[in-house]
């Protein structure tokens, strides 16, 4: 494999541009230039990017089929039809139906929910669901994060004289499937200017369609859009698509009102994760603190549990379950782990080569709700696309779960070798798929292939993309403070990588509980400490005295704060 030393890249910025930006915008190099360095290089665009305004989300009948969308629930409330949400059993997938349930139900319909088993069911639409509708009289099924692929369900449903509205996200299929209407930015006649709605944004831009018109008063539209804000906050994050344009605003606004949760199930989740109540909580705290409870209810249970915990008023009920979403968490944890160290001992027997530009793993009984999360921690160590896949031995099948860089597109590699799935889906960078345990090595084998034709060796080598050179003297409170406004970070928007260079390393490095390096960085009159979090291996490239080059990120740190100290700190990215 290429040697495991990052390739830093920094920008050649053009520094009279930026201090001019910096001068109109009254704000320091540092943030002026993090803000030029990702396109955003006027000082109306700044005010923007700055400032994203509620008022400036789109309408949401720019979307392609909402009209007839919105008109077919209107009816269906006006003569109590029978409503089934049909979701999936992510995070975004179970906000999507808490979304349009709230809205429904207070709208006076008739409405009930569906979201699938994860290990029983699978991803995506099924048959016998729709089977089961019919029997219960359903007259109409709203798709919410699913749908865009179920032709043969939708086929189903009509032959049952069942309406299908399909709102989904992700990417189509050539022909849509025949549904009354789709809703999804991304197909191919859709002019919506924002194409990276998670599915969540797609409900909620459904739910304010419906209010539209159910002709809401103003205020109590307003409101009620601002408080499932907060869920598609959420779920825009724990989706990971681009924190950029229309989502940039949503996350924005959601977290902020998160400061203050109405919501039972919100606070339990808040408690049991350690969020504090009265402050927004970070696109960070989201991803890694509440997500992943979220998440594994469907991956280790199932997803109703989010449903239920969203939905109810009941305090003992809303607790309990959270409690049990914390407790599975942990679960989850430790089944990665096991299935990630399983991995690794392999590869350690039989390294990664550059040969092997795409790699696919597979086991017998891996648990399915976690072979994703692993397929992204070893394409993140790897560099390069992962497919980990769990084996059915009695069944005769592997379902699998693949994650990659954003230079390689999933779903177009898995389109160029389709015989070999029974099933396959996603996105550029997350996809899904069910397969044979027979065709497993000509996947295996036609992946590698596939990567190699795409991606060259120095594609496989780690990048650290620095945004811009600072010195330690441009970092102070005030500085700070304007780099961290430009949160939420995420997707597109990432935490901001500041090369420090030729700094001297003020004292000997210290190793924290055997795996942290701490330094102390001294430059221009300056001294700041740097945190190496899980980096002690680097602490002989830190000599006491010597002269190295530092990419760290600039990160907020309440710890700090809460004892008097500064709000931020500088966290090592890696160090030359």
């Amino acid at each position: 494999m290429s040697g495991n030393r990052a390739r830093w890249l920094i920008p050649d910025s053009p520094q009279a541009e930026i201090a001019a930006l910096s001068r109109a915008t009254g704000i320091a190099m540092p943030a002026a230039r993090v803000l030029w360095k990702r396109g955003v290089c006027t000082p109306q665009a700044a005010t923007r990017f700055l400032h994203p305004n509620i008022d400036d989300c789109h309408d949401p009948f720019l979307l392609a089929g909402m009209a007839k969308a919105a008109q077919r629930i209107r009816d269906a409330i006006a003569r109590r039809d029978k409503i089934l949400l049909y979701g999936d059993y992510d995070v975004d997938g179970t906000s999507s139906i808490v979304i349009l349930h709230t809205v429904l139900k207070l709208a006076g319909a008739e409405v009930g929910y569906h979201v699938p088993h994860r290990i029983r069911e699978g991803y995506g639409m099924r048959g016998e669901v729709v089977d089961q509708a019919r029997a219960e009289n359903v007259n109409l099924i709203i798709s919410v994060d699913t749908g865009i692929r179920a032709t043969e369900v939708v086929e189903r449903a009509n032959a049952h004289g069942i309406d299908v509205i399909v709102t989904d996200h992700h990417l189509p299929e050539a022909a849509l499937p025949p549904a009354l209407a789709v809703v999804n930015p991304n197909r191919p006649d859709c002019n919506y200017p924002e194409k990276n709605l998670c599915g969540a944004a797609v409900a909620w831009k459904l739910a304010h369609a419906i209010m539209k018109q159910l002709d809401w008063p103003e205020a109590r539209r307003k409101s009620m859009l601002a408080s499932l804000l907060k869920l598609v906050a959420i779920a825009t994050v724990a989706d990971v698509v681009p924190l950029t344009g229309e989502n940039r605003i949503i996350v924005k606004h959601g977290l902020e009102g998160l400061k203050d949760p109405r919501n039972a199930g919100l606070k339990a989740l808040f408690e049991v994760a350690g969020i504090r109540i009265g402050i927004a909580p970070s696109a960070r705290q989201v991803a890694f603190q509440i997500a992943p409870r979220l998440n594994a209810a469907g991956r280790m249970d199932h997803a109703s549990n989010v449903i239920e915990l969203f939905l109810s008023n009941d305090e003992s009920k809303v607790q309990s379950i959270a409690r049990k979403l914390d407790e599975l968490n942990k679960e989850r944890q430790q089944t990665e782990v096991e299935i990630r160290d399983t991995i690794l001992a392999a590869c350690e027997q039989m390294p990664v080569t550059d040969e092997q530009a795409g790699l696919v793993f597979s086991g017998a009984g891996w648990h399915q709700g976690v072979i994703g999360i692993v397929a992204g921690r070893l394409a993140e160590r790897y560099s390069r696309p992962v497919f980990v896949l769990s084996e059915d031995t009695e069944a005769g099948v592997a379902h699998g779960s693949g994650r990659g860089p954003a230079i390689f597109h999933l779903l177009d590699a898995m389109e160029s070798m389709d015989d070999v799935f029974t099933r396959f889906g996603g996105h550029r960078q997350a996809a899904g798929c069910k397969l044979k345990i027979d065709n497993i090595a000509d996947f295996r084998a036609r992946f590698q292939a596939y990567a190699g034709s795409k991606l060259t060796p120095e594609d496989l080598v780690p990048i650290i993309d620095c945004d811009a050179v600072v010195t330690l003297d441009e970092l102070t409170d005030e500085s700070a403070a304007e780099v961290l406004s430009l949160a939420p970070f995420g997707n597109s928007n990432p935490v901001p990588v500041f090369a420090i260079q030729k700094a001297k390393v003020a004292r000997p490095p210290q190793v924290k509980n055997e795996k942290h390096l701490f330094m102390h960085l001294a430059q221009n009159g300056v001294a700041k400490m740097v945190k190496g979090w899980s980096m002690a291996d680097r602490l002989d490239d830190a000599p006491a005295g010597g002269t190295i080059d530092v990419a760290a990120q600039l990160e907020e740190d309440l710890w700090s704060k809460d004892r008097g100290g500064a709000a931020w700190g500088l966290v090592l990215k890696d160090l030359r």
